[in-house]
Order: structure tokens, then sequence, then C-alpha cells
């Protein structure tokens, strides 16, 4: 072989070390770049107990909240009322609602902002109705109702459901149909 044969061929066979080196060192790299977001994925899928960047909470069912919803609307009808009963979740949001015969075009609002409001304090809005006197700007926080007629729904003394009645000729009435709702859940 001949110099130029030679010179040509060792830089050939260089360059494709060198090619093969540098592809083994990026593929390298690249696992030690996924290898931490492949174990984030994992924690988030398995609720990772070491992750104190994930939290847990507990959420009532639809079908819970429609049974509570039923045992609300059927607690007022054994009295002749005619009312609306709204369930919502710990964010506020509607899981269900249900307008008895009769009730008011005014109930079924209420019902929900009576829910929400109950749940977002952890109390019932007769309760906090009470409170309007020490702070009467509360009544100013959008979505919020602060009449007799809204139970929180609790686990282990969390706040995870809101249940609110309305169109009853009192805010008690209301607010004892909301219970009866909310203790149909524990039986």
């Amino acid at each position: 072989m001949n110099t130029r044969t030679r010179v040509l061929t060792g830089t050939a066979l260089a360059v494709a070390l060198g090619a093969g080196t540098f592809g083994a060192v990026s593929a390298s790299a690249a696992q030690a770049e996924t290898a931490p977001a492949a174990a984030a994925a994992t924690a988030k899928k398995d609720g990772g107990a070491d992750d104190k960047n994930f939290t847990t909470t507990t959420h009532l069912t639809v079908d819970a909240a429609t049974r509570a919803a039923q045992a609300a609307l059927e607690a007022a009808q054994k009295e002749n009322q005619k009312v609306t009963v709204a369930v919502v979740d710990r964010n506020g949001n509607t899981i269900v609602t249900l307008r008895g015969d009769g009730a008011g075009p005014q109930s079924y609002e209420s019902a929900q902002r009576k829910a929400f409001t109950a749940v977002s304090w952890n109390a019932p809005t007769s309760v906090l109705a009470g409170r309007l006197a020490q702070t009467p700007n509360l009544k100013d926080i959008p979505g919020t109702l602060f009449l007799g007629g809204g139970t929180p729904v609790q686990a282990k003394g969390a706040p995870v459901a809101g249940i609110g009645v309305a169109g009853a000729p009192s805010g008690d009435l209301d607010e004892k149909y909301a219970k009866a709702g909310a203790d149909s859940l524990a039986k």
C-alpha cells in the first residue's frame, strides 16, 4: 500500500471511530436526561409517597351525590315543600342538581350558590350568615350566598362536597333538608 492509500484508510477509520464514539456519548446523555423524567412520570402515575409535589384528595362520586340530592328532595317532599337541591364538589363544580316539581325558578341558582358557599368555608350557610355582621363584605365574594340552606359534606373533617337547598319558606327548612342529604351518605 502506498502512503496515500494508508493516509486515506487511516482517516476513514478515525472518522468512523469518532462518529461511533460521538453517537454512543450522545445516546448515553439522552438516557441520563430521560431517567429523571421517567422517574417523575412513575411518581405521578403511582402517587409516589416520597414526592411532595402531589396530593391526594377525596371526591364524592356521582352516585353518592345523586343519592344525597334525592334524600334531600324526599325530605322536603315529605313536608310538602317545593325545592331544588344542588350538590357541588370540593372545587364548587356542580355534580348534580335536582329541581323538584313546582320549585321556583330562583331556587336553581340559589341552591348551587348555597352548596358552593358551604363547601368553600366548610360550614353550614346559616352559621356563615351570622358572620356577615362582623364581616359584611363576605357577601361580595362571587358565587356565594349567605342564607341558610347549605351544608358541607366532610371526609375525615375535610370538606369534599356541599349540598344546597333552596325554595322552602325559610333557610332553616332548606338547611334541614340539605342536612338530611348529607346524613344519607353515612347510611
